[in-house]
């Protein structure tokens, strides 16, 4: 995860996306499910003709059956496989890859990039439907449908408790020596033309089904089976609620990772390390994504 690329290798800069339906995560697994992650790092290791695998890191490593629309990552290459890959390895990438993923750009990143710890936010569309009919068959993998008429302003009412830095446990699934404190730093609704109800939701970094549960929080609030005051009061009390449901994936993409200027690059990695916590309160050591 070091800023520092070993001596003879190049940092690359990965720009992509993919539909997440057909994949278990963006991460590798030990079981050999099929990953978007082990989908590229095969093509890389094919189309390069290497006999190793250069291992990605990526900004946020999307759960099973959530999509990627701005998905960045990065890759350490030997210097002599860049310079005889690199202007054609997106175009060799296309003809290798299945045609749920793509890599739109393979640029030499600055230094201090890192993917993962560099990235100063990300965020996050999350789609819903009420109509009665249902989703539109065309979008069916991209969509929620909700079958009780949402209310726009109770749900954006919700979501201004829920803005800024807190602890979002009550949010989250916890994880061995992660912190779940988190910067919330947009969380609105807009109802489509076509009727769509999306969500923008962008933080510094999220932690594990923060996305779809406080979704789930908000379209409890938005069905009016709860007041618009209950997510903030969930999340001020720190623990999970068992009507906060953790809503399906295929409604969550990830649009776009946000890093700062060039030489701000290796500082944001340090910082993004550091252990975080609030007022009064501990935390666990950093880690979780």
């Amino acid at each position: 995860m070091s800023e520092q690329v070993e001596p003879g290798f190049v940092r690359v800069r990965l720009d992509l996306s993919y539909d997440g339906r057909d994949f278990s995560g963006w991460a590798k697994q030990r079981q050999g499910q099929r990953t978007v992650q082990g989908e590229i790092e095969d093509a890389l290791r094919t189309v390069t003709r290497s006999r190793e695998t250069y291992e990605l890191t990526v900004a946020g490593r999307t759960d099973s059956g959530v999509h990627a629309r701005g998905q960045v990552a990065h890759v350490d290459l030997p210097e002599g496989v860049w310079a005889e890959h690199r202007d054609k390895l997106v175009r060799r990438l296309a003809g290798r890859l299945p045609h749920d993923v793509r890599v739109w750009k393979a640029e030499e990143a600055p230094a201090g990039f890192n993917a993962r710890f560099a990235a100063i936010w990300r965020r996050y569309a999350y789609r819903v439907t009420d109509h009665p009919g249902g989703v539109d068959p065309l979008l069916r993998g991209h969509v929620l449908w909700h079958d009780w008429t949402l209310d726009l302003d109770a749900m954006n009412t919700a979501a201004e408790a829920l803005l800024g830095e807190h602890d979002f446990a009550a949010y989250c699934k916890r994880r061995e020596g992660a912190t779940t404190i988190r910067t919330l730093q947009e969380l609105r609704w807009e109802r489509r033309p076509d009727g769509i109800l999306e969500a923008t939701v962008k933080a510094d970094a999220f932690c594990h089904n923060m996305v779809r549960s406080l979704v789930g929080a908000m379209l409890f609030v938005g069905d009016g089976h709860r007041p618009p005051d209950w997510p903030g009061k969930v999340l001020a009390a720190g623990v999970r609620d068992s009507a906060v449901h953790v809503v399906r994936p295929h409604g969550l993409t990830l649009e776009e990772v946000g890093y700062p200027a060039d030489e701000l690059l290796a500082a944001r990695s340090v910082e993004a390390r550091n252990k975080r916590t609030l007022p009064g309160v501990s935390s666990g050591a950093a880690g979780c994504c």
